[in-house]
């Protein structure tokens, strides 16, 4: 069984800006590894022939992702030498260790809704063939991605993203937990305390300000998703 790290930090695309790496690749998850983090996020698009790739943006160097094949992709390189990552060379990378967990966010096709749960479908039946359930939770903005998660596996850890459910609402869904923007918590403070009496777990995301890590601290938040992560794991060491 792996003992993952517990200190709330989430390395948002991977731990990348201090090292210039490019998001999403597989160094960045490395170096969130190394660092020690609890979590690594990492955002999930499929290719025209049905691959899965980890790229934030919906084109990758000009070259829409969802429009191409992975081959196609192939001919585009990262920053750092690196081949754009398919899902399962990134997930297993991370079944590499057992000290941080990997956050996949299923990003929300451009193309149609059917091609977003296609997507979800996907991943989800990637991450139990190669036996990562528990590595991986899972995060979207898409309430339909979110929900077939739930469905497909009633143990998957979902955390939803938009920032328009209540508490209730999400705990009604099925969700794990709640991953909102950090503005939505200030604006709606009540909603902390009523996500923690449900049971729910609170992730907030990006949070790059020292003083509003502080906060979140304060606040007993479950995760915090940083591009700075070597800032908020000082701030963690230091309580």
């Amino acid at each position: 069984m792996a003992q993952f790290t517990d200190n709330k930090v989430i390395a948002h695309r991977g731990a990348w800006k201090n090292e210039n790496l490019p998001q999403n690749s597989i160094a960045s998850l490395k170096k969130a590894i190394e660092l020690g983090c609890e979590g690594s996020e990492f955002d999930v698009w499929m290719t025209a022939d049905g691959v899965l790739v980890a790229n934030h943006d919906a084109d990758l160097d000009g070259m829409p992702i969802e429009e191409s094949t992975y081959k196609e992709l192939l001919t585009k390189s990262l920053p750092n030498g690196e081949k754009i990552p398919t899902v399962e060379e990134y997930l297993k990378t991370g079944k590499s260790q057992k000290k941080t967990k990997l956050i996949l966010e299923i990003k929300s096709s451009k193309i149609s809704t059917e091609r977003t749960l296609e997507l979800t479908e996907k991943s989800v039946a990637l991450v139990q063939k190669l036996g990562m359930e528990d590595w991986v939770d899972y995060i979207s903005f898409s309430l339909d991605a979110c929900k077939k998660i739930i469905e497909l596996d009633n143990d998957a850890r979902v955390a939803y993203l938009s920032g328009d459910l209540t508490p209730q609402e999400a705990k009604d869904a099925g969700f794990w937990g709640l991953d909102y923007n950090y503005r939505v918590y200030q604006k709606k403070p009540e909603w902390i305390e009523q996500a923690q009496d449900l049971g729910l777990t609170l992730n907030v995301w990006t949070v790059n300000d020292k003083e509003v890590m502080k906060w979140m601290l304060e606040k007993d938040f479950d995760f915090i998703s940083t591009d700075e992560p070597e800032v908020l794991l000082s701030i963690v060491g230091e309580q």
